[in-house]
């Protein structure tokens, strides 16, 4: 394994270089200040009941995610059946070779069960990648140890090692080892089977919080007293994991990297079993805002301008559509309603938004970012106006916004339709030539349909006519043609 060394840079340093992605070293991140992203979208994202995805789709996601920059790319559970097999080895044979200019290429990974079935089916789907890795798992909790495993804590251990010698046997020389459940795991046996897969040859330990069940504070310690307490930890890169089941999946994972951990395992728009798991895009651009005053100078190597475009071909092949008040990425993300917000955000943008829309991939036209509805004030009507192309006085500001308000009030938004009609009414004042007095329409099985129809002109005469036709409305605008001579 490799050495850490004793100099490390300092958080200037690595501001200096804030783009700079370290070379990648399976059990060691040469910068400290640098996070790594494993996205498992393609596995535990795809979990999500009804979101199974083709091998085409999965392969086309893994191209996305390599643009978006994410170091590690688990790309399925290759034992689960031919097509995932197919998916994975597709990923690795492409997308684990596409070498970019700059030297970065994603690490493939194949999901195991501590069999050698599994192993070696996952090993057979990856290994052709330039950087290929096994990520293995067993339950170390109680509860799943007697209920799902029948087994000791013993045999358990035992078969923990004995599996990460075989995936190394094989040829695998990047392998991760799951502790599934270990947030319900006791203290002791975690430090204890820890310790001994990574003697056993782990470059990788990620600790799951499998049933989303932790509190930030609690798994925040649990990741510190793994660190230490579990003998060779500092040999290893320490992960997190964590299922979103009491919504606590990003908290959970920022307190994680805050006290030690250096990768972070995450899912496109937070997709996964049950309730989901981590999401990407907040967890980045989480570590982004508050990089220097909150998590001294950590950063990632993704490429923030693609968050939307990978968020949107997640939620377009899984049919896990996004609820509209999605952080980030949801429709409403960046869209304001209320009065008071519109009226400083048109004054400046950053009185309501921490993030440039820009820097996820948004890109905005005219219109976009605020939304006319009852709670919307005279600043941003007047702007939406001056946009359609009606520069209005005060008075008839104040006269469509009467109108408008009572048309709020009645319907979700007020569209640019909406606007024109109201700017037409009650500024243009165009008079009728013609109003409509009366209307009698007499239709039945037996004979023609006939209209009698009474028009009032602007000069207050009044003109009758009545006409039949092929139908009621044919015969009233005949009637009506009567008069108005057309």
């Amino acid at each position: 394994m490799t050495t850490i060394p004793s100099m490390i840079p300092s958080p200037q340093q690595t501001k200096n270089s804030i783009d700079m992605r370290p070379i990648y070293i399976p059990n060691y991140i040469p910068n400290p200040y640098y996070v790594r992203i494993f996205d498992t979208t393609l596995r535990d994202g795809e979990q999500s009941p009804g979101a199974a995805m083709t091998p085409q789709e999965k392969l086309d996601i893994a191209r996305q995610l390599a643009k978006l920059g994410v170091d590690v790319i688990e790309a399925g559970f290759p034992c689960s059946s031919q097509d995932e097999f197919k998916a994975v080895k597709m990923i690795a044979e492409e997308v684990g070779n596409d070498v970019g200019d700059d030297g970065y290429v994603p690490v493939i990974v194949g999901i195991a069960r501590c069999n050698q079935k599994d192993i070696e089916t996952a090993w057979e789907a990856v290994k052709h990648a330039m950087r290929p890795k096994i990520s293995t798992f067993i339950a170390t909790s109680p509860i799943h140890m007697e209920h799902k495993l029948g087994k000791s804590k013993e045999e358990v251990l035992e078969i923990a090692c004995k599996m990460v010698k075989f995936a190394r046997n094989l040829g695998c020389h990047d392998i991760q080892f799951v502790p599934e459940d270990a947030t319900r795991s006791e203290r002791d046996f975690l430090y204890q089977i820890l310790g001994e897969v990574i003697k056993a040859g782990v470059t990788t330990v990620a600790i799951p919080d499998t049933v989303g069940i932790t509190m930030p504070w609690e798994y925040g310690r649990l990741i510190a007293d793994i660190k230490a307490n579990t003998p060779g930890i500092e040999n290893v890169v320490l992960s997190t994991h964590c299922h979103n089941d009491l919504g606590l999946a990003v908290a959970n994972t920022i307190e994680g990297v805050r006290v030690g951990a250096r990768q972070l395992e995450v899912t496109i728009n937070g997709i996964g079993e049950r309730a989901g798991n981590a999401s990407l895009e907040e967890i980045v651009m989480a570590l982004k805002c508050k990089r220097y005053d909150q998590f001294d100078g950590l950063y990632t190597g993704i490429n923030t301008q693609q968050i939307l475009k990978t968020s949107k071909m997640v939620e377009k092949y899984t049919g896990m559509y996004l609820q509209p008040h999605k952080a980030l990425v949801g429709a409403n993300a960046f869209v304001h309603e209320s009065g008071i917000h519109q009226d400083g955000w048109l004054k400046h943008k950053a009185t309501y938004e921490i993030i440039l829309p820009e820097s996820i991939g948004i890109r905005r036209s005219k219109g976009d970012g605020y939304v006319l509805g009852k709670l919307s004030g005279r600043a941003a009507l007047r702007k939406r106006l001056e946009e359609l192309g009606f520069q209005l006085k005060d008075d008839e500001i104040n006269r469509v916004f009467f109108n408008f308000k009572a048309l709020g009030d009645k319907k979700k938004r007020v569209t640019d339709e909406d606007l024109r009609t109201l700017v037409s009414n009650e500024v243009t004042h165009i008079e009728p030539i013609w109003k409509l007095g009366d209307l009698q329409v007499i239709s039945g099985t037996l004979g023609f349909p006939s209209t009698t129809i009474r028009l009032i002109n602007m000069n207050g005469s009044t003109h009758v006519a009545c006409s039949i036709g092929q139908g009621s409305v044919d015969s009233a605008l005949k009637a009506v043609n009567f008069i108005v001579k057309v």
